[in-house]
Order: C-alpha cells, then structure tokens, then sequence
C-alpha cells in the first residue's frame, strides 16, 4: 500500500513568524533560525497540505515486533538522512541528541505495541529512522512522511528538539495517523491530527514514567525552552491557552471549547491552534475516568483513529461521534466510560 508522504512539525508558522521578526540583539540567532526554518517550511507546504486519502485500518493480528531503529546525523547539513551513527542494540553513541532520539523511539514504539498491539508505526513493522543536527541552528522537529528529523534549536528560545520525549512521541504519531485514517492535514481534520499527536505525546510520556491522570503534566513540549521564555512548554492538554505568555512568543492562542474557536487561513486552518479542543476533551475524559490515561482513554482514542470510520476530511462532530462509538464498543451503552466521552465533548460545546 503507498501512502502519500506528509510533513508535520512541532512548531507552529505563528510562533516562526513572531521570531522571524524580531531586532533585539539577545535574539538575533532565534531571529535568523526562525527566517531559514520558514523556509524550509514554504519549501514543503504543498506536500504538507495536499489531504491524504484514508488507509485502511492495520491488520490487528499482527503481533508487534521489536523496534527496529537507525539514527543518522545529518551534520547541520538538510540532506537526508545523513551519516548513520547508531543502530539498534548498539550502545549509546556518546552524543546526546542521538541517543534522546534513539531512546525517544524506542519509548513510542512500546507504547503502542504493548498497550495498543500496534507493530510499529504503519502496522506493518516499519522500520523508525530518525535524523538529528538537522540544518544550523534548525529550530522545528518533524515527521516527513518517512522519518523523524531533529534541529538542535537556536539556543536564545529553543533548546535542542531531542529533549522533549512528547515532542518525539507527538512527530511518530503523525506516521501513525498518515497510516491509519489518512486525515488531511487542513481545518478541522488537520487539528485532529494535530491532537492526536498531542494525546499520544503524552501518553509516551506518561506511559514512560508510570504517571496517573493526576501525577502528569499534560504538557507538550516541556523542556524546550530556554529560561529566557516565560513558558512552560508549548501546549497543554489540561488547559490549553495557558502554556506560554510571554513577550517575545506572545501568548498560547489555543481555545478550550468551540465558544473560542479561532477562524483563520494561516497554519492550514489553524491546525496547531483549534487542536486544543479535542486535547482538552481528552484530557477530561481522562480526568473523569481517573487512572492511567493510556488505558480506558487511550484505547477509545487509538480505536477511533485506526477503526476505519474516520474520512479524511473529519470534522471534530464526526471524530467526536467516533470516539463515542468506540466508548460504546469497548465498554458499553451505559458505562462509566461512554458516559465520560459524551460529557466531555459536551464541556468543549462539540455536539454529537
């Protein structure tokens, strides 16, 4: 099956585009860095916007491998992959943003094999390529259909991309999504795709670390920046809007409930932005719920993902719908869990 290759980055064009126009000089290498990752951003769009036809569900019997990964570094260079410096079962390479990478996917490719059965990112065994040291100064980290690539940061607002594992666990996803249900990345249907990403981010996270509903951060991103910023990480499932407010960044744009939903043209239809609707109805429904997220909430949202209902072009009703459906399969009509899914999108003032 060829599934059309997409690229998705951790940071948003609105945040670049902030940084591309600053004049203080404690700030000029973000400014320049943030200048050359739009560029390379524009360089991309069309492959990045163009909707994705859906792919068919993975096969459910296929028992989980183990990962299969390869880091490559590129040199500051923005030829992929680059050298090859660790292969799987070798040891630590001695550089640190090869191994947080080489870690990074290892700690995604357990959670969604040993709580999701899923083999790998396409279901099939796909091998988990990773480049880091990817251009000068780069600041973004994405997935380009096939592979993870990593900027080192500019070191003024952004510290190298590595060292958020829900950076690395949110950029996988997006491979998981493009081989599974296939949503366009645009509207509605791109800020799915975004909070997926953002969803099972956290649950790398917090899969990694033992960590309950309550114990978590349900940040994304945290780390990244620098102790110039006044932020914590660049988005929050548990409240989003409230991530980062600061003077040079601005403040976190993303809405809670439909009642601030942001109109726009710019990031694809606000991708990055509207996303913080259906990460704050996960994040309740987990809360309600209580526990391990990846568990009763995670399973409703993987089966909503992979179950092959989804069109490409889903709005937040029709997912909504999805996962109310798979509440109901999992658990039943009257569960605890059904119950908990309905009264969450109903917080968000998305109607089912």
């Amino acid at each position: 099956m060829h599934v059309p290759a997409t690229f998705c980055s951790i940071i948003p064009p609105y945040i670049l585009r902030r940084l591309a126009r600053l004049d203080e000089p404690r700030f000029s290498a973000a400014a320049r860095a943030a200048k050359e990752a739009l560029s390379h951003f524009r360089s991309v769009q069309s492959a990045r916007t163009q909707p994705a036809p859906a792919a068919p569900p993975a096969l459910r019997d296929v028992r989980p491998g183990p990962p299969n990964r390869s880091i490559y570094d590129a040199g500051g260079s923005e030829i992929l992959p680059g050298k090859l410096v660790r292969k799987e079962s070798e040891p630590a390479s001695g550089d640190q943003s090869a191994d947080e990478a080489y870690d990074g996917l290892g700690h995604t490719h357990r959670l969604f094999a040993d709580i999701f059965g899923r083999n790998s990112i396409d279901g099939e065994g796909l091998p988990l390529d990773a480049t880091v040291h990817f251009g000068k100064l780069y600041d973004n980290a994405f997935w380009d259909g096939r592979q993870m690539v990593f900027g080192d940061g500019d070191g003024e607002v952004f510290e190298r991309f590595t060292r958020s594992l829900s950076v690395i666990g949110h950029e996988l996803t997006h491979g998981v999504t493009q081989h599974s249900a296939g949503l366009a990345y645009r509207n509605q249907a791109g800020a799915i795709n975004e909070s997926m990403s953002d969803v099972f981010g956290a649950l790398v996270e917090q899969y990694l670390n033992s960590q309950s509903v309550t114990d978590a951060s349900w940040l994304i991103g945290e780390g990244l920046f620098t102790p110039q910023v006044q932020g914590s990480a660049l988005r929050s499932l548990k409240a989003p809007g409230t991530a980062y407010d600061d003077d040079v960044l601005g403040k976190d744009p993303q809405p809670d409930s439909m009642d601030s939903y942001v109109r726009t043209s710019a990031d694809n239809g606000g991708v990055h932005i509207n996303s913080g609707i259906p990460n704050r109805a996960f994040y309740l429904t987990a809360e309600t719920l209580g526990g391990n997220a990846w568990e009763a909430p995670g399973r409703i949202w993987y089966d909503a993902l992979t179950g092959g209902s989804l069109p490409a072009t889903a709005t937040f009703r029709a997912f909504a719908r999805a996962t109310a459906a798979s509440a109901v399969d999992l658990f039943g009509t009257d569960s605890p869990e059904h119950d908990a899914v309905r009264q969450a999108w109903e917080t968000v003032k998305v109607k089912l």
